[in-house]
């Protein structure tokens, strides 16, 4: 790699890469200890941020470097086109920059803070999720999937006004709306991500159909239910993103994690395949308390060494399969080459690095992996294993059919924000992707509104559907080609040393169909995924 490069490039060095830094800080601030102060902090650090890349000037040094750039240098044309596509999304006033990183600081900052009521009092997202997999009470079921939704009417509007200002700024830039515009700069072509969208969910529609079924009939016997039409709140999650509840098999899942130090235990994992997370789980923020976040991720805080997750753990099954994910994105982050230029130390794209946390948060369902590393005994897992194979198969049905709803509510939301039936199309889509009825006075309800996603991780949900086709065409790979995966890969360095070598080590030098490529052989392809939760 050529140590000569443009003034444009000294610019990121000197100029950005503090900028970067501050914004991350300043994130990770407002996200453990959520104060009015610590928001408007994290605001002004993105604004400046942002700012930084709508600079007329830095952008037609980009421009002028991109034209002069030898053909010989890839990965410094590479760079300036990462750089040149930051640019373009922030080509905007700064008073626009400024209003837009505001108005979703502020609906952040109230997801935050905001805690939902069950009889009469505030409770924590984990306790909603408590009593949506534990409660055979039908009125305090209700009570908590409606604490769950509190939060959608008081930030509707709000939702609702930075769509259309986000889609009044794409439209200055010259795009459709805003969700064309954030494809484009993701590298996503939309026609073919609709014709993988229109794929899975022709493909997965009779097998998820017939899953959900059985699903449904436990859940009836679960709770006796007769043959009553289930609702929403009969289910283990807010969206049913996530399995139901199996008294048995949930229980004495649950049970291998019970009185655990996650942390330690998944943290040993990691540490067996050569990809040590001790200096991750040190600057980390793990368990929950008041002020606190109450969801999970990962963020590289200056693209060197300062890797961090945010988690509320607690011992059971699920904030396993949670902490695995995590740190397989901290993994990726942490394990980049430490030569790679700041513009390329980071993921080839979004979708590899959810494809490398899916492919290690799956292992909590996996019984070898369970054996291996919870010491699992004979006896437990002769009762596990079959019911964990339908699991499997039944959670990535259900997250397949999950994400389309996502995928489409949100191309539509862009299409027109202010549409009064958004809570109508929601419930649609809800309907014929999820086959889940919708609750009694849903059309004057704001359920849509209560997805995260949609104010802090715009026109993101995709990727995940990308990654887990991803992940399942890196397992195949690996599972012929690398490493045993009897005991979910556990030991097995070789993995490591793969994941290191042909997955993380270009970081961003390569769009993601090349990493794809380069990773397996062959182009990104759903068969895989088909081929192990629906065939």
């Amino acid at each position: 790699m050529s140590t000569d490069k443009p003034p444009v490039l000294k610019r990121v060095d000197d100029e950005l890469t503090p900028l970067f830094v501050r914004s991350n800080e300043a994130y990770w601030a407002a996200s453990i200890s959520a104060t009015g102060d610590s928001a408007t902090e994290a605001a002004r650090a993105e604004n400046a941020l942002r700012s930084w890349y709508a600079d007329p000037t830095l952008q037609r040094e980009v421009a002028d470097a991109l034209e002069a750039c030898p053909a010989d240098q890839p990965a410094l044309r590479r760079q300036l086109e990462l750089l040149d596509r930051e640019c373009s999304r922030n080509a905007l006033p700064p008073d626009v920059i400024e209003d837009l990183v505001q108005r979703a600081q502020d609906i952040h900052h109230r997801f935050v803070t905001h805690r939902g009521h069950v009889g009469g009092r505030e409770v924590t997202q984990n306790r909603i999720l408590e009593i949506l997999r534990t409660s055979t009470d039908e009125a305090e079921r209700l009570e908590a999937w409606r604490a769950s939704k509190e939060i959608g009417p008081l930030v509707e509007e709000d939702l609702r006004e930075l769509a259309r200002r986000r889609n009044d700024a794409a439209r200055d830039l010259g795009f459709r709306d805003f969700y064309r515009m954030e494809l484009a700069l993701q590298e996503i072509d939309e026609d073919a991500l609709l014709a993988i969208a229109d794929q899975l969910e022709a493909v997965t529609r009779q097998p998820y159909a017939k899953e959900k079924r059985g699903m449904d009939a436990e859940i009836r016997d679960r709770l006796d239910l007769g043959d009553a039409v289930l609702r929403p709140h009969h289910y283990a999650d807010p969206f049913f993103q996530e399995l139901p509840v199996t008294d048995t098999t949930t229980a004495l899942l649950d049970r291998q994690f019970a009185n655990r130090d996650l942390a330690e235990l998944i943290g040993s994992y990691f540490e067996g395949i050569g990809l040590p997370v001790g200096p991750i789980l040190d600057r980390s923020d793990l368990f929950e308390r008041a002020g606190k976040d109450q969801h999970a991720y990962c963020i590289h805080v200056d693209r060197t060494d300062d890797v961090r997750i945010l988690c509320n753990l607690r011992s059971n099954e699920r904030w396993a399969g949670t902490l695995l994910h995590e740190l397989g994105h901290g993994v990726y982050d942490a394990h980049m080459p430490a030569d790679l230029p700041f513009l390329l130390r980071t993921p080839s794209h979004i979708m590899a690095t959810e494809a490398v946390a899916m492919f290690f948060g799956r292992l909590s369902r996996h019984p070898g992996w369970l054996r291996a590393n919870c010491g699992t005994s004979d006896d437990d897992l002769a009762m596990l294993v079959e019911p964990l194979a339908s699991q499997r198969r039944q959670a990535m049905l259900i997250f397949a059919r999950w994400a389309l709803v996502m995928i489409h509510f949100e191309r539509e939301f862009y299409e027109d924000p202010s549409r009064r039936d958004l809570n109508r199309l929601w419930w649609r889509l809800v309907e014929r992707m999820q086959l889940i009825e919708q609750p009694e006075g849903a059309d004057r309800g704001a359920e849509w509104a209560t997805k995260i996603h949609l104010a802090v991780a715009p026109v993101y949900y995709h990727n995940y559907l990308l990654g887990e086709l991803f992940a399942s065409q890196i397992h195949s790979f690996v599972r012929s080609e690398i490493a045993s995966d009897e005991h979910g890969y556990s030991g097995e360095e070789s993995l490591g040393r793969y994941l290191r070598d042909r997955v993380f080590a270009p970081g961003a030098t390569v769009p993601w169909q090349a990493l794809v490529a380069r990773a397996t052989g062959r182009p990104l392809d759903p068969g895989f995924f088909l081929q192990e939760f629906v065939a």
